[in-house]
């Protein structure tokens, strides 16, 4: 009787797709392009605390961090074909670009190897995406600009990493969003690289060309910067979107509290990167139910919620969630069709 209830137990995690392998000594490497703003710092943080006890509890054998010097495709490129000739049984990746590594990637999956890309996805079809609806997103910050400004007027883009799929993401949802609300028009538009200190430089720069502005949309890491910018040219202060840093909630806490002062703010958590290495790790587990795109949300806070996450955003640091292995088969069979 015992024997046949452990047959009918493993015919029923099969027929569900459920991992049998065993992971302990498999090796799971993290390809990152760039650690130069607090968005990727705690990016890297999170990974880190997630991976340590993965490895502590025997779940997979290692799982290292590579990160680029610089954010140059080949400088990739080549990093991700190291890892091939290191026999890593996966590649976590945050990718410099959607298309121009898919050859490494490509490479990677015919030597077996399993690639999970996040945050910056690729486009090669062998490899496994963990996707936000960034064009959502870009789309939601003109929504969220037209609540907060009805008469609409001048906005001011602040871009992000060029050539990433991210940047494209947001930016096409943006022009989406001041198609469907021409009150608005963009009459600005600098790289702030996600970055407080690289945005605020080049909104300074760009502010004495610039008729009156009444909004700037962004995409997470230059919303405080590009306050700075216009306190210093002592511009009038415009409805900033946010992007979830703590130093720019504070900032949104600083101004509603002198005088109402409202927005928005969304972004992807940085933790996700702790949701693809489980995505792979469930992949080597022998999962054969996994879609090779998963759609996750962005997390998002109104004038209502900000001020009860914000004390629980380290100094300098992003709203962020690390995922669990419990998590990430939720989000596969929630992406399952």
């Amino acid at each position: 009787m015992k024997k046949l209830f452990v047959l009918g137990a493993l015919a029923a995690m099969l027929a569900s797709g459920t991992a049998l392998a065993d992971t302990s000594g498999k090796k799971i490497a993290f390809s990152n392009n760039y650690a130069g703003n607090s968005w990727r710092q705690a990016m890297l943080d999170s990974y880190g605390i997630v991976t340590k006890k993965a490895v502590a509890d025997k779940i997979v054998g290692a799982a290292d961090i590579f990160t680029t010097a610089d954010k140059e495709v080949p400088t990739q490129a080549a990093q991700v074909q190291n890892l091939i000739l290191q026999g890593y049984d996966a590649i976590v990746i945050n990718a410099a670009s959607p298309d121009a590594l898919n050859g490494a990637i490509k490479q990677a999956c015919d030597a077996g190897i399993v690639v999970v890309s996040f945050d910056g996805t690729v486009t090669e079809p062998c490899a496994y995406r963990v996707v936000v609806d960034f064009k959502d997103m870009g789309k939601q910050e003109v929504e969220q600009m037209a609540k907060f400004q009805p008469k609409g007027g001048n906005l001011l883009e602040i871009r992000g990493l060029a050539g990433t799929s991210i940047d494209d993401a947001i930016h096409a949802g943006i022009l989406e969003g001041v198609a469907a609300h021409p009150e608005f028009k963009i009459v600005g538009s600098v790289t702030g690289d996600w970055d407080q200190t690289t945005a605020q430089k080049a909104v300074a720069t760009i502010l004495p060309s610039l008729p009156d502005i009444v909004g700037v949309v962004d995409q997470g890491g230059d919303g405080y910067g590009a306050a700075q910018a216009f306190a210093a040219a002592g511009k009038p202060r415009p409805t900033i979107i946010m992007g979830n840093r703590q130093d720019e909630l504070q900032w949104w806490k600083e101004q509603k509290d002198k005088d109402g002062y409202q927005t928005w703010s969304a972004s992807i958590a940085p933790g996700v990167s702790s949701l693809a290495f489980w995505v792979a790790q469930q992949v080597l587990d022998g999962r054969t139910d996994i879609p090779h795109d998963l759609l996750v949300p962005y997390l998002a806070f109104t004038q209502d919620d900000f001020e009860a996450e914000l004390p629980k955003i380290p100094k300098g640091g992003v709203a962020s969630h690390e995922y669990t292995q419990e998590d990430a088969i939720a989000a596969i069979k929630a992406n399952i069709k």
